[in-house]
């Protein structure tokens, strides 16, 4: 496998900036997500080291190595669409075996075999090899695709969204072999999705992507616990973030359109901000007892868990506990927050 670095890449499509002085580096073996909404340039940065689009400024090298004149037939990468792009008069064996069959490889049928066969049973689908692609569900039309891309054995993996056609359980079960997948191989893969779950779950690292920069790059636990600005906050978890603004008082911070006073935080000059959000996790609600109080504006039992909205002042915030607690709509609440875990931006939503 192989380690991708990515250092000043600037794509534009007319007006349209796609990438902006974009800087990456993928660690070989490496899983890592780009995670963005649509349009934030996590295709075109794809495109981009697989030499389907050739960047404006900027250079792409594998393993240490410039590939930016490199044809993409060259350069050894799988691409995993978010479309199966299988053909479906072939059977399943021979839909695995065609990348192997271009007159570029030219692979004997005894190698085309093993590998064949080997991916099969890696995706579980050995029991499928000789029926048409035309038959397969949806989830078995996407482990051919796959598959198929583990067969070249390439330098890395590129997947854009490969499992945004599937239903949520067939996600759910395909993303936990993915990473099952990729550690056993050892493969270095590159990996988009707009689904913040999906980030979290499968990835070694982040980077997120908003209007064609990355705003951050790091662990889940750092995307997650250490959001670098607002934009990042609200991307990552479920329920959202609640976001509050806040300003100076005596001993604290007040809540705008509420009673509640926080503790501020000492920027990196010691001196405390005038104004700031606040960012404050549904799961660091804690209703039951506390300090505060508020009233049951709505209630959203899940099952597993139950997500309340509370109503304080003006400012409605959103907690999550597990269960199906009993609580009813219009219940007066008290409340505490985990204060430990509060997160504090500044005025252009940069993290304090």
């Amino acid at each position: 496998m192989s380690d991708v670095r990515l250092e000043g890449i600037y794509k534009r499509f007319g007006d349209n900036i796609a990438l902006e002085n974009v800087d990456l580096n993928l660690k070989d073996q490496e899983f890592f997500v780009l995670l963005g909404p649509t349009g934030a340039g996590k295709t075109t940065a794809l495109r981009v080291i697989a030499g389907l689009e050739k960047q404006d400024r900027g250079h792409v090298y594998l393993d240490g190595e410039t590939v930016d004149s490199v044809q993409p037939a060259d350069r050894d990468v799988a691409f995993v669409f978010q479309q199966y792009s299988l053909y479906p008069s072939m059977s399943v064996y021979d839909n695995l075996a065609f990348p192997l069959r271009s007159p570029l490889r030219q692979t004997p049928e005894d190698e085309i075999k093993r590998r064949v066969t080997g991916a099969a049973e890696i995706l579980r689908i050995t029991h499928l090899l000789e029926r048409k692609t035309a038959r397969l569900s949806g989830g078995e039309m996407q482990r051919v695709s796959i598959g198929r891309a583990i067969v070249r054995e390439p330098r890395i993996f590129l997947m854009d969204e490969p499992l945004s056609n599937l239903d949520a359980k067939l996600r759910e079960s395909l993303r936990v072999e993915l990473k099952h997948i990729q550690k056993t191989q050892g493969s270095t893969t590159l990996f988009v999705t707009h689904d913040q779950i999906e980030a979290l779950t499968v990835a070694d690292r982040i980077a997120v992507l908003q209007d064609g920069r990355i705003v951050q790059v790091g662990t889940p636990h750092d995307i997650y616990d250490r959001p670098a600005n607002t934009f990042v906050a609200q991307l990552v978890g479920t329920p959202r973030i609640n976001l509050v603004s806040a300003a100076r008082t005596d001993g604290g911070l007040r809540v705008v359109g509420s009673d509640m006073t926080l503790p501020a935080p000492l920027t990196s000059n010691g001196k405390m901000p005038e104004k700031v959000m606040i960012g404050v996790r549904p799961e660091d609600i804690r209703p039951g007892s506390g300090e505060h109080r508020g009233q049951l504006a709505l209630v959203e039992p899940l099952g597993v868990e139950t997500i309340l909205h509370i109503k304080t002042g003006e400012v409605t915030l959103v907690s999550v506990v597990a269960g199906v607690p009993f609580y009813r709509l219009g219940d007066p609440i008290a409340f505490a927050l985990a204060t430990e875990r509060l997160h504090y931006f500044d005025n252009d939503g940069k993290r304090v």
